[in-house]
This record gives structure tokens, sequence and C-alpha cells, in this order.
């Protein structure tokens, strides 16, 4: 059978790779801990699931408008201005199915066959892949540990060509927690007003996720606030992984660019979730907070247990809930007959001897690492960090 060729762009995420094989393993009886995926571990909050409720109650079951329900896109204007002392209109919100969607609307809406799309490395890993489907160019840009995997001005100002069209970041990161401070964006911002012709996407799904106090959103420097195309959701900071909501905000050509493409993919997303979000946006966030704080407990000892761990070298990430541990001090060692070539070899040994599921740097542009969600029970991740350094010493 001959499938498109668009096929050979992309590749399934690594991600679900390893969560699969986990899945895989478990039904067999194994006892596998998981520390795959980036998903809560939490149960979506009990307002947010009573507006569901009281929304199927009422028979809110019909389509929806593509670009979102007005009360929702209303309240994500509100959450933009009240948390983030950003102005934008309903006009200019996009809701769509996971914050995916959204990313894949805004890089089909702006980059055209043959221009760049500037990815600072370690990058979530479907970047680069949508900007491929777009058939468009990724250009990666390596960001070592010793700026904590941030890119430079100077590192940007050399990236870019006449070609150059898209740059896509986000803050805070995955896979690396690194959250940009204010005079960080400034400095690249000053880079970006000398070329008028990038656009800007900025990942913010893991906004609340953050351990330094204040987020920050480089759609807050009004000149280039127009080519800033932000993206959010509700999966990482409300527990909403499986409900399935994104959104962007956009200049309003952008924004109806990005509707357009989706009035012919999906339509608009879920009604009831959308209800959900319109109370997840404007009622108690108390929940949200308790859970960064679960989060942030859980970080600090994840952080210092691997950095005990003789061979590894990790920074101590200021958002999200993921460690990113440079484990090239492996690589080469054997296991038996076994050599560690790779990442993907790391993280396939740590599979089938330590029984826990990391998943390889490779995958986010980074061979060097191994990326570890903290997003379960300290219970897990106790057990899960004394398997690893467990399976580690076993390298020669």
């Amino acid at each position: 059978m001959q499938l498109a060729q668009r096929l050979d762009r992309i590749s399934e995420p690594q991600t679900i790779k390893m969560a699969k094989l986990s899945r895989e393993l478990k039904a067999q009886g194994m006892d596998v801990i998981d520390l795959s995926l980036g998903e809560p571990d939490f149960r979506t909050p009990a307002h947010i699931c009573a507006a569901a409720e009281k929304a199927i109650e009422a028979g809110y079951t019909k389509y929806t408008p593509v670009a979102g329900i007005p009360e929702l896109r209303n309240a994500v204007c509100t959450k933009l201005k009240n948390d983030n002392q950003l102005e934008y209109t309903p006009d200019q919100i996009v809701v769509s199915t996971g914050a995916k969607q959204s990313l894949a609307n805004a890089i089909l809406a702006l980059i055209d066959p043959g221009e760049e799309a500037i990815i600072p490395t370690p990058y979530w890993v479907t970047y680069g892949a949508q900007v491929s489907f777009a058939e468009g160019v990724p250009v990666y840009v390596p960001c070592g540990i010793e700026n904590d995997y941030k890119i430079s001005p100077e590192q940007l100002e050399a990236a870019i060509t006449d070609k150059t069209r898209l740059f896509i970041f986000s803050s805070p990161c995955n896979p690396t927690g690194s959250v940009y401070t204010r005079e960080e964006l400034q400095a690249l911002v000053s880079v970006f007003e000398k070329h008028p012709h990038i656009y800007i996407i900025s990942d913010e799904i893991y906004e609340y996720i953050n351990y330094t106090g204040k987020h920050e959103s480089i759609a807050q420097f009004d000149t280039i606030k127009d080519r800033v195309v932000l993206v959010n959701g509700f999966s990482k900071g409300y527990a909403m992984t499986g409900w399935r909501l994104g959104y962007i905000a956009a200049r309003k050509e952008i924004a109806a660019a990005c509707e357009k493409i989706q009035s012919q993919f999906t339509s608009g997303t879920n009604s009831i979730a959308q209800r959900a979000a319109v109370a997840a946006l404007l009622e108690d966030n108390t929940p949200s907070m308790d859970m960064v704080k679960a989060f942030r407990e859980r970080k600090d000892y994840v952080i210092r247990s691997l950095a005990k761990i003789p061979g590894i070298r990790i920074n101590n990430p200021s958002g999200a809930f993921y460690a990113f541990p440079d484990i090239s001090a492996f690589l080469g060692k054997k296991d038996g007959e076994d050599v560690m070539n790779t990442s993907e070899d790391i993280a396939m040994f740590l599979l089938h001897k330590g029984l826990v599921t990391v998943v390889d740097g490779a995958a986010f542009g980074s061979p060097n690492n191994i990326r570890i969600s903290f997003a379960t029970s300290m219970d897990n991740l106790i057990e899960a960090i004394k398997r690893i350094e467990y399976a580690l010493g076993l390298l020669q």
C-alpha cells in the first residue's frame, strides 16, 4: 500500500512511544513506573467538573462556533488582562482541540514551503514535526546547560536569514523547565525589532507551573506584539489533559487565518469542555496553585536526588514538571555486551533494567539528555530515582 509522502516528514513522538511501551509492560504484569508523559496526576478541580455537569444537564451539546463560544473567548481575554496585563479582544482569540492544534493552526497559517522556523533546542517534540509537515525548514539552535538551555540574542541573530519566517519557543520550557526572565525576553525582542518579517510563536502552556513567582510573556512588548502568537491552554495548569482545549491570542488577521484552517479540519471544539473552561478561567484558582506547590516539592526532591548520582549533570528547572539531566557521562558505557551509544539506548536500558520509563533527549534535539516527568506521586518518584541510580550503577 502506498501512503502520502508527507508522512515521511513526521514520526510518532517519543513521548507517546515510551508511554505506549510502559502500558504494554504493565499489561504483562511488570511493575513499571512511568515518568514519560507530561500529564498532571491530579484530578480536574471539582468546580470545573461541576460546570461541565451543569452544561450537560442544560443540554449544551450542539455544535459550537469554530473559534470558540463567546463566553470562553471573553473569559480568555479577561484572564490575559488580569494575569498578564495583555489587552486582547474576543476576535483575536481562537479556541482549539488542545494547544497542539493551536500550534498547528498558527504554523500552517504563517509558513510557506521552504521558509525557515528558528527553534531553540531543547524543544518540544512537536515543533519541528509541524514545521516539516507544513513544508517549512526547522532551524535548530543548540542551547546548552551552561546557559540554562536558553537562546541568547547573539545566537538568535546568527540564525536569522532572509528565509526566516518563524521563531518558536516555550517558557516555561518543555523539556528543560527553563523560564525566560523579562530581561532575557527584552534582549530577544531587541533582535526581532530589527527583523520585521519574523513572527514569534510563544508556547505558554506551562504558565502556571512556574516556581519563579511571576510569568513573563513576550507578548508584553508593544513593538512586536502584533507579530506574537501566544499559545496557551488548560491541560497543565488545570489538570485538564483529556478535555483537549487550547487557544491562541494573536492579531486579528492571524486569528482569522487560524479559524479558517480549523473550519476545514475540526470546526469548533467540544461544547461541554468549553463551558468547563469558562469556570476554570473565571472561578477559584486555588486548586491549581495547590497543585503547583506539590510539583515544587517533587521538583526539589528529584533535582536534589539526581544531582547526587555520579555522572549526572542537571539544571534546576524554574517551571514545568520535568527534570532534564545530562547523561553524556554514561554514553559509551556497557551493560555486558550492550553499548550505550545514544540517549535512546539509555532510555531503553532504564526501562528494561530499572523498570522506569523516561524519554530520550534526542527527541527534543538534545542527544546527551533524558527527560524525566515528576508529574506523579512522591512515592513513585522516590522508588523511581532508586531504580535509576541502581541501573546506571550497572554500566561499566
